[in-house]
Formats: C-alpha cells, structure tokens, sequence
C-alpha cells in the first residue's frame, strides 16, 4: 500500500466524521467505503470488528485512553489482539518514541492533555496500523506536542502506513502531502512546498 498524508480540511461548521464514515467499513453491507488495503463492501460484523481491529488507527482530540489505567496498561491494549512478533515496538521503544520513557506505571489520569496525547501516540506505533484516522489530533496542543504528533505520524507515513488528518491547523496541513476539502468537488492537489531561503 502506498504511503500517504493526508489533511481533510473543512469550515468550521462542517464535519470531518461524516467525511470518514466512507473510510471506516461498518458491519452494514451498503456501508460506503474506499477498499483501503483490501476491499471491505460486505463485511460482515466479526470481518468489519477484525478490520476495525487489526487495520485502523485513531488518534482523537480526546485522547481517548483508559484514565483510570496505567500508561502501559493503555499500550497493551493495542498489542493483544495482535500475535506478539519480534520486530514490533515495545511498550519501551514507543514510550521513547514519543518522549515518555520511564512513565509506564503512571496512572493516565495525573497525565498533563500533551503527556496524554503522546500515550496515544504510543498506542498508535505498538499497534502498527495500515490506515491511522487522526481527529484533530493537535487540536489542544502546544507547539512542540503538535510538532512531535505530527513528525511521527509522518515517519509511520514513511514506513508505509496511510495517515489522514482532520485538522484546522494550516501548519499541520501544509505538512501533508494531500488536502481534501470536505464539501468540495474538485480534485484533491497537492500541498504546494513553501520555498525556503
């Protein structure tokens, strides 16, 4: 599959979600859907759960962690439903990955909104996905959180993983290599490289 970034942008009144229900596949059988990574019209409940399971990421706004559990705990999450191979990241490699290393027995909830982005971060890079869904992900962000949110979910671009990003950020759109427009109909372009001095 082919690596890409992409930024779904839209007005502010408009919504990203209903834009991704035609990237997502749902147990219904006329569920729209793009076939991302094989097709999925006519998944059946258990297939569109496996799916779910095994191909997709998010990455929320919200964080959307297990507050009353351990960093850890909420990695691990991620790494049972897939076999444990010998090339797959640690709870250890991703915690570094994302500036967290040490904080595995930390309860989620004493988490700064930043620290709590980056478990979900982590989450994310144990769990190796062929499509990551990111709902403004930066969207309560700092500066060098939003920075380092958007440097990985470029290197797992990079490695192969398709990375679609809901964002009203121009920094963190400009850093895409696609931006779709949500109620647009023209094509898709791609993201003009500024010129630096």
């Amino acid at each position: 599959m082919p690596a890409v970034r992409c930024a779904d942008t839209a007005p502010a009144r408009s919504s990203h979600s209903t834009a991704r229900v035609g990237i997502r596949p749902a147990p219904e059988r006329d569920a729209p859907t793009v076939g991302l990574a094989e097709k999925c019209t006519g998944f059946g409940p258990g297939a569109a759960r496996r799916y779910r399971r095994d191909v997709l990421g998010y990455l929320f706004q919200n964080y959307a962690l297990i507050e009353n559990a351990t960093v850890a705990a909420n990695l691990e999450v991620a790494m049972k439903p897939r076999r444990k191979r010998g090339d797959s990241p640690t709870v250890a490699d991703a915690l570094e990955r994302v500036g967290l290393d040490g904080r595995e027995k930390e309860q989620v909830h004493r988490l700064s909104g930043g620290e709590q982005q980056r478990v979900a971060l982590a989450r994310l890079i144990v769990k190796q996905p062929a499509l990551v869904l990111a709902d403004e992900p930066t969207g309560a962000l700092d500066h060098d959180n939003t920075t380092l949110v958007v440097d990985i979910l470029r290197t797992m671009s990079d490695d192969g993983c398709a990375v679609v990003i809901a964002t009203h950020n121009d920094a963190v759109r400009d850093r895409c290599d696609t931006v779709l427009t949500v109620g647009s109909t023209t094509e898709p372009e791609p993201v003009k490289k500024k010129e630096h001095a």
